[in-house]
């Protein structure tokens, strides 16, 4: 008997873009746009759970410059002015805006080299050129959603469950991905507003949508389905 190959450890912003993922489409289930923020998020609150920075009203501090493991990481880390007082560093918000492309893209392309995601591209009207993803392994998908279910049946015991669930409620994704009907959608969105990093995403979905210029950005490969926009 073959013994199934573990499940591969993955950062924050590598889980989001999986359990958004519609596997048979290869396209989240909300906007790349609204996705975009929400895993700019994910890894400021990865960073944030390895300990390399903290928020101090609404601004982003380094406490540890030291590089994390993960390259990327270590590469976003390094676009973050170090603490010099109670009211330096960056606007959550304003980071969250001005890098959700750039992580979302860094991320997808390093779940493609590390062969958990395969790419496909296709072109609009045969001239624009665009990008579908689909998992390698077909019970990739189930397998980081059933994880999830598993943390919210449980009441999200763990910090990181908390944390991914309140980025699920920011960019408009509770009603999709929880099995506790409006109870669980009420308990994503509390854990929403009480991390910082979830509500810097939700304040670039919600800008975005209303065609503000707060710091997001429109257009790209949006996905369907869903309703996007924060629960």
């Amino acid at each position: 008997m073959n013994t199934p190959a573990p499940a591969p450890a993955l950062t924050l912003p590598e889980e989001l873009i999986l359990l958004t993922l519609d596997p048979d489409r290869g396209k989240p289930l909300c906007s790349a746009a609204s996705l975009a923020f929400g895993t700019a998020g994910a890894a400021l609150a990865e960073l944030e759970i390895q300990g390399r920075i903290r928020e101090e009203g609404g601004r982003i501090q380094v406490v540890n410059p030291l590089d994390p493991a993960d390259p990327l990481l270590a590469e976003l880390l390094r676009t973050l002015p170090q603490a010099k007082g109670r009211r330096s560093g960056m606007r959550a918000r304003r980071w969250v805006g001005d890098f959700d492309r750039h992580v979302h893209g860094k991320y997808l392309d390093s779940l493609v080299e590390r062969s958990l995601l395969s790419r496909e591209t296709r072109r609009f009207l045969g001239l624009f050129p665009y990008h579908r993803h689909f998992p390698v392994a077909p019970d990739l998908v189930p397998a980081v959603f059933d994880r999830f279910s598993a943390a919210e049946a449980a009441g999200y015991p763990d910090h990181r469950d908390r944390v991914l669930a309140a980025l699920v409620s920011a960019i408009g994704l509770a009603g999709e991905l929880t099995r506790l009907g409006r109870n669980g959608r009420t308990a994503m969105k509390v854990m929403r507003r009480s991390e910082w990093t979830a509500s810097a995403v939700h304040y670039n979905v919600k800008q975005n949508e209303s065609g503000g210029d707060g710091d997001g950005w429109s257009g790209g490969d949006s996905g369907g389905g869903g309703g996007c926009g924060g629960d």
